[in-house]
């Protein structure tokens, strides 16, 4: 089996700094890609950041971009994301996600998915 499990979720203070890891459990992967999304209450899932798993090509969205950095370390399996200057509008459940295609903010094409990490931002 193939479990995906996010970690580093927390409460911080707007301006403050996390960092998100996502491990991959089971057998090893050799994903596409893999990716960050995340939803708030009554809000529909948002793509946060995706990196090409060869290659290390990344894409971040508009809202995050300047703000938080995707990376991977292939030989542990794992994806981090780097969030500083967090503002109360990044609060959301952060999900990662392995699979993808070239259309790397698109979530439909992701075959895995972790159970999620909550970031809640203070103002």
């Amino acid at each position: 089996q193939v479990q995906l499990v996010e970690s580093g979720g927390g409460l911080v203070q707007a301006g403050g700094s996390l960092r998100l890891s996502c491990t991959v459990s089971g057998r090893t992967l050799n994903p596409y890609a893999m990716a960050w999304f995340r939803q708030a209450p009554g809000k529909e899932r948002e793509f946060v950041a995706a990196i090409r798993w060869t290659g290390g090509r990344t894409s971040h969205a508009d809202s995050v971009k300047g703000r938080f950095t995707i990376s991977r370390d292939n030989a542990k399996n794992t994806m981090y994301l780097q969030m500083n200057s967090l503002k109360p509008e990044d609060t959301a459940v952060y999900y990662c996600a392995a699979g993808g295609s070239f259309l790397l903010n698109n979530g439909n094409h992701y075959d895995y998915w972790g159970p999620g990490t909550q970031v809640t931002v203070s103002s």
